[in-house]
């Protein structure tokens, strides 16, 4: 069942691909909702670390203590529990293993909307970056650092060298040609479209439905995991009543 392959234990690399996709929409989505509903980006560690930098330079180390600095500090407790919790079902041999995290990050996205906004904006924020460390992970593992979804700069230089590798004009018959691979291209090019189109959803709901776009968020990722999740829970039943 394709549902079930995207968060199963064996992994093919469509399935790997499939989740990616879902994943990065889901991202670019969260990222613009940060942006739109408190003033802040929280999926890409790059720009957070560059303003933490910038801040603490300019106006002192105090502003360790602010915004970017537990914005990062959720990104790797997320990427860090990941870990832990993949490796912790895994040393169980259980079939849920990939899907777990996945279906805690849809879980947390839901909580957000009871208390997000302005009022509660460290914790609104925290828990935003700790979904998207823990998301980053998740797709790390699983593709053994090929691919991420939480950023697209990575993929965008990924696109550009394949890009290049396009057009180089092979004219010396006696070296080992330049090929692009193009479904490498093909699929790059849609995880960042996909990242985009997110983004574009948030941007143009937001304003009428606030936080609570994050619910079919959550529900879309909560979907493929449900299999996985029940196909242990059952062998668990089996064993306590055997």
């Amino acid at each position: 069942m394709p549902l079930r392959r995207m968060t199963a234990r064996e992994r093919t690399e469509a399935a790997n691909w499939q989740l990616a996709a879902l994943l990065a929409f889901n991202a670019g989505a969260v990222d613009v909702v940060g942006y739109l509903g408190l003033r802040q980006f929280t999926s890409h560690m790059s720009g957070i670390v560059a303003t933490l930098a910038a801040e603490a330079g300019t106006k002192g180390y105090a502003i360790l203590l602010l915004r970017p600095a537990a914005i990062l500090a959720s990104f790797i407790a997320g990427a860090a529990f990941c870990a832990v919790l993949v490796n912790w079902e895994r040393r169980r041999d259980r079939e849920s293993l990939f899907a777990v995290p996945v279906f805690l990050e849809a879980v947390l996205l839901a909580v957000i909307p009871t208390f997000a906004g302005v009022n509660h904006l460290f914790a609104t924020l925290m828990l935003m970056g700790f979904c998207m460390g823990l998301q980053n992970a998740i797709i790390t593992k699983i593709s053994h650092k090929e691919i991420r979804t939480t950023h697209v700069t990575g993929m965008v230089t990924d696109v550009g060298i394949e890009l290049g590798k396009l057009i180089y004009w092979n004219r010396s018959s006696g070296h080992v040609p330049v090929l692009a691979h193009r479904r490498r291209l093909v699929q790059l090019s849609t995880l960042v479209l996909l990242f985009f189109a997110g983004g574009i959803l948030s941007a143009l709901t937001f304003q009428r439905v606030g936080f609570l776009l994050l619910l079919p968020l959550a529900a879309l990722l909560a979907a493929p995991t449900m299999l996985p999740i029940f196909s242990d829970l059952k062998a668990h039943r089996m064993v306590v009543r055997a």
